[in-house]
């Protein structure tokens, strides 16, 4: 995702320094990135990170490393934030190996205890583990009989950001089949009701990772479906406008299964320019008023597919 959203500041042109600003002005005094209260928070420092990743941008890396370390193993955090603090650890790494950080942190030194981070994710992966599913996927909450779309999606990229194979890959995959519709997409949890997009490209992500991508070309039509008039592509069916968040999903998810986007590049172009906002952000949707660092990074991860 990072790779793609690289791509966006070609439709950005001179507006990519304005959302760089943005993302650096959103990181804290304790190095974390703040949520839409201001406060630092794992999740929103995962999508500070990564847009600062793909923008190439120099941050400070000396307190966001002292942010993360106080997390320790994980203990005490929920299953979101369990997988934030693995895809924060790997995005730091990546800062690390790429020198992005050297001219704002005064060096590129590691910080102390990183000699002990194989224990340290060793452990993580354990408690992240701990929310296995009966059925072989992941759920939030330990210890439910089945798993979910968006868990397995996090659980699978937090063994990868954590360099650890997936214990019973093939089980997760299973998983997800009683998820599936009879329209060709997902749904996040049983009983599958409806369909929804971002559990269809999440469900598309995690089979694509862990094994060759085989789907009907009913589920390409039901993506292509959910576009909106207007711009832009809808959470659901039944979803009345589209979200920043369905848009980038969507695009995201069309071009894994090789459909072509040209039908719609020019509508969610201008969709997503209807929510950009000069200060650098984009808003997730036309009745949201505020801006924040999550949907800084859909909106590049949606120019990145749409350039």
């Amino acid at each position: 995702m990072i790779r793609v959203a690289r791509c966006a500041p070609g439709l950005l042109g001179g507006s990519a320094g304005l959302v760089r600003d943005f993302v650096l002005g959103k990181q804290t005094a304790d190095g974390g990135f703040q949520d839409r209260a201001g406060r630092s928070d794992l999740y929103y420092t995962v999508f500070g990170l990564q847009s600062l990743l793909a923008l190439e941008a120099p941050f400070a890396v000396g307190p966001l490393r002292s942010y993360l370390a106080a997390f320790g193993d994980g203990d005490g955090l929920d299953f979101v934030h369990l997988s934030c603090l693995a895809r924060c650890r790997a995005l730091l790494r990546d800062a690390e190996n790429f020198a992005l950080n050297k001219s704002r942190s005064g060096d590129g030194s590691r910080g102390a205890g990183e000699e002990k981070s194989g224990f340290r994710d060793r452990s993580l992966a354990r408690r992240i583990e701990a929310h296995r599913s009966a059925d072989g996927g992941y759920h939030p909450a330990p210890g439910s009989p089945s798993g979910t779309a968006y868990a397995a999606f996090l659980a699978l990229g937090a063994h990868q950001d954590l360099r650890i194979p997936l214990p019973g890959p093939a089980r997760l995959a299973d998983a997800l089949r009683p998820l599936a519709t009879p329209d060709g997409a997902w749904a996040n949890e049983r009983p599958p009701l409806a369909a929804s997009t971002n559990p269809t490209a999440a469900a598309l992500a995690v089979l694509g990772a862990l094994r060759p991508l085989s789907v009907s070309r009913k589920t390409g039509r039901w993506l292509l479906a959910q576009s909106h008039p207007l711009g832009g592509f809808r959470a659901s069916p039944l979803a009345p406008l589209p979200d920043l968040l369905s848009t980038a999903t969507a695009l995201h998810a069309l071009a894994a299964l090789g459909i072509p986007i040209e039908s719609v590049r020019e509508p969610c172009l201008g969709f997503i320019d209807s929510l950009w906002s000069n200060e650098g952000g984009f808003h997730g949707h036309w009745h949201d008023d505020r801006l924040d660092v999550e949907y800084a990074f859909h909106g590049l991860l949606a120019l990145g597919r749409l350039a």
